[in-house]
């Protein structure tokens, strides 16, 4: 672990992400007092399949959509009770 002041820090800045990336924690200090830390972040776990289950759909899912909700998904809305367009048929 490394300890640094704020203008080291500024002025050193991209040797001590360096650092960091490579696992090293950095304190930076300020006035002699621990601050803040750098530290390397790391990759996120991603398991592949691991929401397999979770989403189920029945098999109406890929047919095709009604006219009317086809109208609202492409703006083309037919009713006069739209409330951020009225004039809009």
């Amino acid at each position: 672990m490394t300890t640094v002041n704020v203008h080291e820090a500024k002025t050193n800045l991209s040797r001590l992400l360096d650092a960091a990336a490579k696992g090293e924690e950095i304190i930076i200090a300020k006035a002699g007092k621990p601050v803040a830390r750098l530290i390397p972040i790391g990759k996120p776990q991603r398991t592949p399949g691991s929401m397999q289950g979770t989403f189920v759909s029945d098999e109406t899912f890929f047919d095709p959509l009604p006219e009317n909700e086809l109208d609202l998904w492409n703006g083309e809305i037919t009713s006069r009770s739209d409330p951020l367009n009225p004039k809009k048929r």
